[in-house]
């Protein structure tokens, strides 16, 4: 007889088998080893419960998400009393006991991939492309904050009030796709809105960790009546996941991470809120002691101003921290099983994992924010898809969960068809629309910004030779973008004396650089290379050996240039073997030939190799219509 397996109710009931094991154990071992007045070790919630505490554990393991200082049982009875403001109707449908989003269907597509799209628009966000389930056209977009808890949307509408009205309305535009619980790629943030950008999800994660908390003190407190009164308990407390973080918040750096952090103190302001470890969390995600801020002795002209919003502050990109949400405070540095909120990097957190050896924290992860992702892919890659593969997984260990407060839909596994993801990013690379494609898949339905991108401005009389090579296969890329470099074009710069000295070759991805460098060592060419590893001595050497004429060619690579950003004297060719991501990269290069006296455009040349899967990147440099023309006659 065939068996109709389900993997995920089987690795649930070995993880129930698995704790109930232990806790008979333990159970058995605190009956051998201690007095009978020590049987019951579960925290007090206070002197009132001090009989229901001895007469019935079930209502200790029911209150055990909350922490025995949150204000009291009574207090936060009447906290969570009123529902109406609790359940918002869009709230409850998608994170609810039963989501009304689950069904087989809307799974199947998802999963294949079949979301149906069209396009709309918003008055300052602008154009976008929103992704829903077949047959559903997802939930209403209610304007601005009217689906925030009162307690946190008053002091936010008292700061909104002082914006300027452009930005007034995009945060408004922010929070009602956040509030429809789709999920939010937004490919062309800046400068100037980031703060606005921040703020919103900030105040969106807030409603949603209170909203869930309320829900569990409800519920507490209804399962201690029940007991109380000697009836059945309530058999509809699903309001739970595995552990206790809900949001995940990833960042490339510590300063980041203080933005962040202040973004979300803002919303719990004194003396409503107290914020516990402030001064530990300025002092570790600081500046070292010591450390002087290179851009304040810095000529003011000496760094961009995106690299001085970039790499102002800590720039460590190892970190982690937890955040509990109580009634009245917001503490730091807790501990992840304990913690509402996580804070960290893609390599904090891998490293974590790695040596702990468990992942289980992540397993009830709703709202993933994923900011600065243009920075990211200037770090290694590889951690923030390490993180994203351990997201809501079903947990090896049962961290003395009470299952019966488990919703159902986290029990089949279908917690990441629930996840709300926002990716925040400067552009768009292949690796960000592949997050975007392939691990985002809310049943809500996914909005993407778009943008049509103007050219760069270049010097004026300065001539651009965009050169295509062949390749029908993202397979074949690498190896198709080399074999042109090696037999085509390089061989022809260096059959001129003029093109063969004074040359810079810019390499975007990091294994091609290294890959570019041996060959020029193998063919025993007179070069010097700059890369994020190179030293500080290293690099006087190099740029002045290039600048002197020792050396003719110099090798760089796009993460040196996004983490130094350094001028470069000495420039007449340059050869960009493959598009750079930083469209003002581009425009950067091609401006330092005339650092030096006395340069013409004409004595400057300029070739840039590429292939139609350079889309994104040539979009950027020649803008939407030339990249548009460009590849299409490559293709020709």
């Amino acid at each position: 007889m065939d068996m109709d397996w389900n993997p995920p109710a089987t690795k649930l009931l070995t993880l129930l088998n698995v704790s109930a094991a232990k806790s008979l154990k333990l159970k058995r071992a605190n009956q051998e080893s201690e007095p009978p007045q020590k049987l019951n070790k579960n925290r007090r919630v206070g002197t009132a419960d001090a009989e229901l505490e001895t007469t019935d554990n079930q209502v200790l393991e029911a209150r055990k998400d909350e922490s025995s200082d949150d204000a009291g049982i009574i207090e936060a009875v009447s906290e969570a009393a009123n529902l109406s403001d609790t359940e918002e109707p869009t709230y409850e449908q998608h994170f609810g006991a039963v989501s009304s989003l689950l069904n087989q269907s809307a799974i199947e597509s998802v999963t294949k991939r079949l979301w149906s799209t069209s396009s709309s628009s918003f008055p300052k966000i602008g154009s976008v492309a929103i992704s829903t389930v077949p047959g559903s056209p997802g939930p209403e977009m209610k304007s601005g904050s009217s689906q925030i808890l009162q307690r946190l949307r008053a002091p936010f509408e008292k700061r909104q009030a002082s914006l300027p009205p452009d930005l007034r309305v995009l945060q408004d535009e922010v929070l009602s796709i956040l509030a429809s619980r789709r999920d939010l790629y937004h490919t062309h943030t800046s400068r100037d809105t980031a703060t606005v950008f921040r703020e919103s999800i900030s105040l969106h994660i807030l409603d949603h960790v209170t909203r869930k908390r309320r829900r569990v003190l409800k519920n507490n407190e209804r399962l201690a009546h029940a007991v109380k009164a000697g009836t059945p308990a309530p058999e509809d407390v699903q309001d739970q996941g595995f552990t206790r973080p809900s949001t995940l918040i990833l960042l490339p750096f510590r300063s980041s991470a203080t933005r962040w952090l202040e973004s979300i103190i803002a919303h719990t302001p004194p003396p409503s809120f107290q914020i516990e470890n402030i001064s530990r969390f300025r002092k570790e995600f600081g500046l070292p002691e010591g450390v002087v801020n290179k851009f304040v002795s810095a000529e003011p002209d000496a760094y961009p101003p995106d690299h001085i919003e970039t790499f102002e502050g800590n720039p460590d990109d190892n970190f982690r921290v937890g955040l509990k949400l109580t009634r009245k405070s917001v503490r730091l540095f807790t501990e992840f099983y304990g913690s509402d909120i996580i804070i960290a990097s893609p390599l904090g957190l891998r490293m974590s994992i790695e040596k702990e050896g468990n992942f289980d924290f992540l397993s009830s992860i709703e709202i993933l924010v994923v900011d600065q992702v243009d920075v990211l892919t200037m770090q290694n890659w590889e951690h923030t898809q390490f993180v994203f593969s351990h997201l809501n997984q079903l947990p090896k260990e049962s961290h003395d969960t009470d299952f019966s407060r488990i919703k159902s839909w986290y029990l089949d596994g279908h917690a990441p068809y629930l996840r709300q993801t926002v990716l925040l990013s400067a552009y768009e690379t292949p690796e960000t629309r592949g997050l975007y494609n392939q691990s985002l898949k809310n049943l809500a339905g996914k909005v993407r910004t778009l943008r049509r991108w103007a050219p760069v401005q270049v010097p004026e009389g300065l001539d651009q030779n965009f050169i295509q090579f062949d390749c029908a296969s993202t397979k074949d890329e690498l190896e198709k973008r080399f074999a042109y470099f090696t037999n085509q074009l390089l061989p022809l710069v260096l059959k001129s004396a003029v093109q063969s000295a004074n040359t810079v070759i810019f390499v975007p991805s990091s294994l091609d650089f290294i890959r570019i460098q041996n060959y020029f060592r193998k063919q025993q060419l007179s070069f010097a290379v700059l890369s994020e590893y190179t030293t500080n001595q290293d690099i006087s050497r190099a740029r002045q050996a290039f600048f002197s004429g020792k050396k003719s060619f110099l090798i760089i690579s796009e993460r040196f240039h996004f983490y130094r950003r350094y001028k470069i004297r000495g420039i007449r060719n340059l050869i960009f073997y493959g598009p750079p991501d930083h469209a003002a990269f581009y425009t950067e290069f091609l401006s330092y030939p005339f650092l030096d006296e006395g340069v013409e455009p004409s004595d400057v040349t300029c070739r840039v190799l590429y292939s139609r899967y350079d889309w994104f990147r040539m979009e950027r440099i020649a803008g939407t219509k030339g990249a548009s023309q460009l590849i299409k006659s490559s293709s020709l």
